[in-house]
């Protein structure tokens, strides 16, 4: 069965408020949860930031849902330190959390003050640090000079297992890629033929685990509301990659995001006021076969969209 998880937006939430829409979301019937782990917004009108490592300890605390984030380890974070806060969070609740692991944006991860290498690069660095957390979670002392470099690390507080890594990707190509050493994949909604085609490929290249998918959507009483809304927070994001990985501000997504007409965001995000209609779309991707949706209304309210989708949309995608 299917398994649908809130989609909990740091760039756009308070830390707090976030932590009472998670617990929102276990009452209304959601089985899951994930964030990202960003420390700049996509944009002004988005505008916040949280830390995702303190809050996913709370939120775990505070509600029994399983929990993923999204991580760009090697630059911002060293790996080391990854290893030590996934293997906490897996040690206090053992089985519910995974994180996905990601080659970074430009916008995160400038603050170091180094250079913002070539993709290439960033992904061999990405399959360093995977190297070194699955070792650190094995318990081994590491110590490692490459793109990344380890000094005699050694993690002394470890889980039973340890968390699964998942591979975040786009395009069919990144998720062959990434099939080698991943426990699962994850990507956001796209056309449905897009959809498959990355599917196939990790699983053609032996992807193994779970196939996660995270959909942006927005819900309101009207469509027009719902366009404005999708409109306001999520302009910036119709911006795709390569432009997206390499954009180093929040000013440079505002101005991105001028360019971007409200009809266009139907592109990249589910735009209705009809819960019927999102459930319909949403079956689209049940039945490509993936295990997680995860669904993020792209608005900064919460509450209506997870009222309505506890008691409208969910019982219908679970029937499905």
């Amino acid at each position: 069965m299917t398994i649908f998880g809130f989609h909990a937006s740091h760039e756009q939430i308070p830390p707090a408020i976030l932590l009472a829409a998670a617990q929102r979301a276990e009452e209304v019937g959601f089985d899951a949860a994930m964030c990202s782990d960003h420390i700049a917004p996509w944009s002004s009108a988005q505008g916040e930031s949280g830390f995702a490592w303190s809050w996913l300890g709370a939120a775990m605390q505070a509600t029994s849902l399983s929990y993923g984030v999204v991580n760009a380890p090697g630059q911002r974070y060293h790996p080391a330190i990854i290893a030590q806060a996934s293997a906490s969070l897996q040690a206090m609740f053992p089985d519910r959390f995974w994180m996905a692991l990601g080659s970074g944006e430009a916008a995160n991860e400038h603050i170091t003050g180094q250079g913002w290498p070539r993709k290439s690069i960033r992904n061999a660095r990405l399959r360093e640090c995977v190297d070194i957390i699955r070792a650190l979670h094995a318990g081994e002392e590491v110590s490692h000079d490459g793109l990344v470099t380890v000094d005699r690390a050694k993690l002394w507080s470890l889980p039973p297992t340890p968390p699964p890594l998942i591979a975040p990707s786009v395009s069919p190509e990144t998720a062959a890629w990434s099939a080698e050493w991943a426990d699962g994949a994850a990507t956001i909604n796209q056309p449905v033929e897009d959809l498959r085609a990355w599917a196939d490929a990790y699983r053609s290249a032996g992807g193994r685990g779970p196939l996660i998918l995270q959909v942006h959507l927005s819900y309101a009483e009207t469509d027009d509301e719902a366009l404005d809304i999708a409109y306001d927070q999520w302009r910036s994001n119709v911006v795709g990659p390569p432009l997206a990985w390499d954009i180093d501000s929040v000013e440079g997504f505002d101005t991105a995001g001028t360019h971007v007409r409200p009809e266009d965001m139907h592109s990249s995000v589910i735009i209705s006021s009809d819960p019927g209609e999102h459930v319909r779309r949403l079956e689209e991707f049940i039945e490509l076969g993936f295990d997680r949706i995860y669904l993020h209304h792209v608005g900064k309210q919460q509450d209506r969209f997870l009222d309505t989708f506890g008691e409208h949309v969910l019982p219908r995608l679970r029937n499905a």
